[in-house]
């Protein structure tokens, strides 16, 4: 949970090169190029893991859409913040953990695998409170362990909120469905995975006026999320975007209403250069009347037409659409 960072990256790594300047020369000595040394089948390296670019910005959208589920209950709007993924062991995650907290095993039907969501106490605390009209902040859980009927409800309504927020979030790179398996009071007693499996850790943090920040996390097995995992790492995501009807409508009607000019072609008669240049006012050029004037649009052929007139003005009657086949053989 948030309480566990006691140190930032840049911390880490001080600590880490000052460690590493101590050691050189005693590594160096030990250093022995023949040495064999064991290889333990089914490790992986984390850092080749990279950055989970696209999962930071489903957590950024969880962030937005979890707003809304906690709003009528607290009667604010909280601030809700995300931190960036942290890769680590389920022991490890246990161990950063309050023994009593509200946890929510869901299983994630696409993806073959399961996510934990898990809710601090003094949060499923507070939310009763407002939502039943508490004035003061207090603690309505009957004892350390055990969370009453009241704030089980609380818990069941906010997942069913935050489970449809981390869909709509998940909606753009994976269509997918949190449902719910089980529920626990107490995080030792999930069964999850195994302690030495890999989890990564999406921790959020909610700000409200007058009161300690609280937290919930959501917690993903590796392995759920491997399959996807090269999508995770892009920046851009794709494959699946909403349906905004609104845009599609306004764009096509800006489409539609782009004038055109109508070209009428009566026909095309020949002559040469020598008589075109004699040719004075009341000369006549011969030509052959089809059947059905030309009509063109930007000098594409779109219909063959009859002229006529509608009151003073002359115009033309579409007769025959003109389809590419016909053009050709024609």
């Amino acid at each position: 949970m948030v309480g566990s960072r006691k140190l930032s990256n840049d911390e880490v790594e001080a600590l880490l090169s000052g460690l590493d300047e101590e050691s050189k020369e005693e590594t160096a000595q030990q250093f022995d190029p023949n040495e064999i040394r064991e290889f333990k089948f089914g490790t992986e390296d984390l850092s080749l893991l990279g950055d989970y670019y696209a999962l930071r910005m489903i957590n950024e959208k969880i962030c937005r859409f979890t707003r809304s589920v906690f709003l009528p209950m607290l009667r604010i709007m909280p601030r809700i913040s995300s931190f960036p993924p942290e890769v680590k062991s389920f022991d490890e995650y246990v161990e950063s953990c309050d023994n009593f907290v509200s946890v929510t095993n869901s299983r994630i039907e696409e993806l073959r695998g399961n996510a934990l969501l898990v809710i601090e106490a003094p949060f499923v605390s507070h939310l009763t409170n407002s939502y039943y009209g508490g004035s003061k902040v207090q603690s309505l859980f009957a004892q350390a362990g055990e969370f009453t009927a009241t704030e089980q409800r609380i818990i069941e309504i906010i997942t069913e909120g935050m489970n449809a927020s981390m869909e709509a979030a998940w909606k753009d790179m994976l269509q997918t469905k949190f449902e719910v398996q089980s529920r626990e009071e107490n995080i030792q007693f999930v069964s999850f995975v195994d302690g030495a499996d890999t989890v990564i850790v999406c921790a959020f943090m909610v700000q409200m006026p007058n009161h300690d920040p609280v937290s919930f996390d959501v917690v993903y097995p590796l392995q759920t999320l491997k399959p996807i995992s090269s999508q995770l790492r892009s920046r851009v995501q794709n494959e699946f975007a909403q349906d905004d009807r609104t845009w599609k409508e306004r764009l096509q009607n800006a489409v539609l209403s782009i004038p055109l000019t109508l070209t009428a072609e009566i026909g095309n008669p020949k002559t040469s250069i020598g008589k075109l240049m004699k040719s004075s006012e009341g000369d006549v050029f011969a030509m052959a009347t089809p059947e059905h004037v030309l009509v063109k649009v930007a000098g594409e052929k779109v219909f063959f037409a009859d002229i006529g007139k509608v009151g003073p003005n002359a115009a033309i009657s579409m007769k025959k659409r003109i389809v590419m086949s016909e053009e050709q053989n024609g």
